[in-house]
Order: structure tokens, then sequence, then C-alpha cells
């Protein structure tokens, strides 16, 4: 068992708040988390078991009283009308830490969520192993702005025991599939994309067409790392741009993509304003890619695009991670200026090039170098994250950072 940054999260919230959701894609930890944390003061219930969300549909109140909390609820979006009548319990007694969820599906979670329980919960996000928890050492993991701070200090950590960068992409950081060397990857990546197309899919909208949906899901990987064109999309697989905008809603509600939207603050017209895609594992990118060897992935157009998809979902769990709302963007002018990932925190925009090469030079830093002579006072740091050897310093405040060195932190 892999140690969660979250944990100190949700221990903290357990001592304030009555009722605690732990929402995520499927497979990534959050029962095992919970059950991991609480094993003796809370009774674990799992409402995937169809004969116990026939019960609680039956006479839920009859439920609440034979499973008394202190309670784990296993997968409460199967029976979000539960959340009402643990409402009404809450409001009789909100001794702190009683009510603790778990739910995959988050729009149909977080629907019932903010109806029945709004400032009676805290919603956290546990998404697939980051770098440092997949390292062994997630208690540790740094919360963003003491994250920077140890950069620009140290440059890093360095560890030998980690996977390639190859291996890394290929296996991602679904805990099984990232842990368990025998686990066959096509197999898992295989079940999980049917799996969630025949249950989450179909649950969360009608669907009509899944094999479309399907070629949609892939056209979203080889897309990954660029900016969103969902006319082109649309056209591409033979929807109506609405149709297209509303499976992109789904697989963003279901934790398979997220999007990264510009940054937009004290800058001119000039910036190009639609987000950024990123498939959430590369593990499941690159499968649905058809890469499925270190060879091919490293000589593949693609590799660069995952590269960066891999840096920017590690930095986007760190704030999850941390209980916090992510402050990241990226930059990108119709002039050439781009920016891959923008943070701001505590003032300051700290900029972040990545780049999947293994040699770099003084080129790599030309956009750094730009909003550096033009944001001088407003940027806290400017550096390259990429797949060289060592650290070193580039051109004059532009630091070279080893992807791994600064993701172990």
């Amino acid at each position: 068992m892999k140690k969660r940054s979250l944990a100190q999260i949700i221990i903290k919230a357990i001592k304030t708040f009555p009722a605690i959701v732990v929402t995520g894609p499927r497979q990534s930890g959050k029962t095992t988390l919970l059950k991991t944390l609480f094993p003796k003061t809370h009774q674990f219930v799992s409402l995937e078991d169809p004969n116990v969300r026939m019960r609680v549909r039956e006479d839920p109140v009859a439920f609440l009283e034979h499973y008394d909390s202190p309670l784990i609820l296993d997968e409460i979006q199967y029976v979000p009308e539960l959340l009402s009548y643990i409402k009404t319990k809450i409001d009789e007694d909100r001794r702190p830490g009683r009510w603790l969820f778990t739910g995959s599906q988050n729009f149909t979670l977080m629907q019932g969520v903010s109806q029945s329980l709004a400032g009676r919960v805290a919603v956290l996000t546990l998404l697939p192993f980051s770098y440092s928890e997949r390292a062994g050492h997630g208690d540790q993991t740094m919360e963003p702005a003491r994250w920077l701070n140890e950069i620009k200090k140290t440059g890093g950590v360095k560890d030998k025991n980690s996977p390639s960068v190859s291996e890394f992409l290929l296996r991602g950081n679904y805990p099984e599939i990232a842990s368990i060397k025998s686990v066959d990857r096509q197999l898992w990546c295989s079940s999980y994309v049917a799996t969630y197309l025949e249950r989450d899919v179909r649950n969360l909208a009608q669907i009509g067409d899944l094999a479309q949906f399907e070629r949609f899901l892939k056209m979203c990987a080889v897309r990954t790392g660029q900016i969103l064109n969902l006319s082109e999309m649309a056209r591409d697989i033979g929807v109506s741009v609405p149709t297209a905008k509303r499976w992109l809603s789904i697989l963003e509600t279901s934790y398979l993509i997220h999007l990264l939207y510009p940054y937009y603050k004290n800058l001119d017209k000039r910036l190009i304003k639609s987000p950024k895609l990123y498939f959430c594992d590369t593990a499941l990118a690159s499968y649905l890619l058809g890469l499925h060897d270190a060879e091919t992935l490293l000589k593949s157009s693609d590799f660069g695009r995952l590269f960066e998809t891999m840096i920017v979902n590690d930095v986007f769990k760190r704030f999850l991670h941390s209980g916090q709302m992510p402050s990241m963007y990226y930059m990108k002018t119709r002039d050439g200026l781009e920016i891959d990932l923008v943070l701001e925190i505590g003032q300051k925009l700290h900029l972040f090039e990545v780049k999947s090469a293994s040699t770099i030079t003084s080129r790599h830093a030309s956009s750094l170098r730009i909003m550096l002579n033009e944001f001088q006072d407003s940027i806290g740091t400017a550096a390259i994250l990429s797949n060289s050897r060592e650290n070193f310093l580039v051109t004059r405040q532009i630091n070279n950072y080893n992807w791994k060195n600064v993701l172990n932190l």
C-alpha cells in the first residue's frame, strides 16, 4: 500500500466536517485509501452491490438505522437520493467525521452533494498516483507553494531507482498497473476502456452509438497536449458540435480528460483563448494511440505530447491532492510566444516550458526570456522541465531541471 498525499488532508478534514466525499476516477484508490485510514472506526458498505442498492431504495430510513454511523459509503452516486436522508442525520448530530463517501461519476455525485449536503461536506479529489506517490513517499509530497520554493533552493531530489520515462508513460499511474509489473498492460487498459464505456458512459448520458463515442475517446488521446478545436473534432468523427461538446463534458466529468485554460490577466489581446486538452493518464492515452513498447513510443511523433501530458498531470495532482483548486494555465499568442505551464501562486507567475528532449540549449528558453523581459516584476519562476540527465543554468534567471528531480519533491 503506497502512501497517498491526500491522506493528510482527509485526516485534517475529518476533525471538523460532518461528512467527507472523495471523488475521482475508477481504480484510483479511493476505497482502498478510506478503508486503510479508518479500518476500525468506520463500517464499510459498497453501493455497487445491487442487493444493497435495492434495500436502500426500498427503505432508506431502515438502512441508515441498520448501518449506524460512523460509516463509509462506497460509490454513493449509485443512490444519490440517500444523501437527503443523511442530511437529516447530520442536522440532528453534527459531530465531525461520521460520514465518508466515495464516488466515481463527478457530475451525478456533485449534483446530489450540492443539493443535499452543501455546507456540511468537504469535497476532495483522488486521482491516480502522482510521481512522488508512485516512488513511495506520497506522505512527504509538497503542496504547490512549498514545492516551488524547494525547486529554487535545491533543484529537486534525484531518485536512482525510478522507472525510465518510457515505462512511466506506458504504464501510467493507476495503482494496479503502475505497482504490479505482472499485470498485463494492454489487457488492463482494454478492460478499463470497455468497463468505462459500458458502465459509466451509459449511466452518465444517453449515447446511442458507443462505438462512435469510443472513436471520440481515441481522438482525444490523439490530441492530448494540443489546443482544443471542437469543430474539427466534430467534423472528423461525424457528429454535431453540440454533441462533441457534450461528449467532451462527459469525459471531463468522469476524469478521463481535463482542460487547461489560457492565462489572460494583464496581457494583451494577442492570446489564443481556447483551452488545451490533456488525457488524464498516459497509460490509457498511449494504449489508445497504439503505442505498446518503449522503442515505438520513443520514436513516435506523439512522444513529446505524452511527455508534456505526464508533467501537466502531475502538477494538477499536486494541487488536488493538497486539497487546493488548481491555479494552472498555459500561454500562447498568435505571434508564436508559448509557455506550456503557468502557475499563479503568491501573486507571482511561475512559468515552465516542458521539453521531451535530452539536450537543452538556450533556444528552448526563447519564450521564457521574452516573458522575463516584459513582465519581470510579475514572474517568480522561469524554468524548463526536460528529459535531460542533469539540472543546469540555461541562461540568466532560467534553469533547466530534470523532470524526475522536480516531480520527486
